[in-house]
């Protein structure tokens, strides 16, 4: 049931209000003056706030001002005094919205249930938000992985070029990711282009786009990935892959920071900062005629090089229980524990897959085995896999 707070210096409106939202079957509770009200707002949280403009001991824009710093519940506005220009600022501020008195009830219970919406809309947004950063999390506490992470700090806050290299499954995406959210594009979008799962006939499509009628399955005007990360990041993942034709567009896009679309003329202006990842060698791909030397040279500002897992065993026993975790939660499980000893066992194994792998194998375990997860059941579940 959703909480509401009604913040007014008059009794008769805070008993109204009280009645009309009780019978609406909103929990209300209300303050006679916005320090009572800001107190509140400190003790609990709300879904919505009504807060009156005119009171004693503190305006209610000064109130306003408070509450958006507690917490981001939506704050809908009240008066009878007030004009056009304190409506405006009260909005410019960061109200939810501004009704005059007397109240128009339909439209106040209209306005309350939006901004409930919004609010559950909010909420819903950071559990996902939450979600992803921890999908997305880099765990690991080993002398290499440090090194990357203060690599990652030096660079992050520039615009300039990274070149992710490192084996499969090493975590090549999650430093990218790292990468845009300490930039100062980390608002914008993060756009991922695999170059190795897209035909190399469709690469050109879907990193410039193309426009209507261009090529016979073009039915409609497409918008590529580089228009789509304006603002943000592009994250090209195995660009060892892409065809040398792709190679030669995007080397002009990254010298004019202009694209044009497939069977377009109009040259567009984009504002990306572009992170490539590879297994590859690319020198060996260059001296091969595979990959154009001066793209290569145009990528690799900066290059972070993913140490395999073999490289890292220490982090082990903190991948292992972050991966437990995160399967017992999607299970729908009690949390689980593992011992030392089968900890030991998985340290034995030779990781070829590195930590894709080993999510894999935590997965399995996670499934099969009983709390707490044994040496016994690594033998019997994860050894004959190697």
């Amino acid at each position: 049931m959703a909480r509401i707070l009604v913040i007014d210096d008059e009794k008769s409106i805070r008993n109204t209000l009280r009645e009309i939202l009780e019978y609406e079957k909103f929990m209300v509770e209300d303050a006679a003056d916005g320090v009572e009200g800001i107190a509140r707002a400190r003790e609990q949280y709300f879904d919505v706030i009504l807060c009156d403009i005119k009171m004693p001991k503190m305006d209610g824009l000064e109130v306003l001002d408070q509450l958006l710093i507690i917490n981001d519940a939506p704050v809908i506005m009240i008066s009878g005094h007030g004009t056009i220009e304190t409506a405006v600022q009260a909005i410019k501020m960061g109200a939810y919205d501004y009704i005059a008195k007397p109240l128009d009830l339909n439209r106040l219970l209209v306005t309350i249930r939006n901004a409930f919406d919004k609010a559950t809309l909010m909420d819903e947004t950071r559990r996902l938000r939450k979600k992803v950063e921890q999908r997305y999390r880099m765990v690991g506490e080993s002398p290499v992985m440090q090194s990357v992470r203060e690599l990652i700090e030096k660079v992050a806050s520039t615009d300039a070029r990274v070149l992710i290299t490192g084996a499969n499954g090493t975590g090549k995406e999650l430093v990218a990711r790292h990468i845009h959210e300490l930039s100062k594009r980390a608002k914008g979008p993060f756009i991922e282009v695999n170059c190795a799962a897209i035909p190399s006939e469709l690469i050109e499509s879907q990193l410039f786009g193309h426009e209507k009628g261009s090529f016979t399955s073009a039915v409609k005007q497409h918008k590529g990935a580089f228009e789509s990360a304006d603002g943000g990041t592009l994250f090209l993942d195995e660009i060892g892959d892409m065809s040398l034709a792709a190679q030669a567009k995007v080397l002009r896009a990254l010298q004019e920071n202009k694209i044009t679309r497939v069977g377009g003329e109009r040259e567009i202006p984009v504002d990306v900062r572009v992170v490539t990842a590879t297994n590859k060698n690319l020198k060996e791909e260059i001296e091969r005629k595979r990959f154009r030397e001066d793209l290569y040279h145009r990528l690799s500002v900066i290059i972070i090089d993913v140490p395999p897992l073999k490289e890292r065993q220490e982090d082990i026993p903190l991948l292992t229980g972050y991966f437990i975790e995160e399967f017992c939660e999607a299970q729908g499980k009690p949390s689980m524990g593992i011992t030392p000893e089968a900890i030991e066992e998985l340290k034995q194994f030779n990781w070829t897959g590195n930590i894709r792998e080993l999510r894999n194998v935590v997965e399995r375990l996670v499934i099969l085995c009983n709390d707490p997860i044994q040496a016994e059941d690594i033998k019997r579940y994860a050894a004959p896999l190697f």
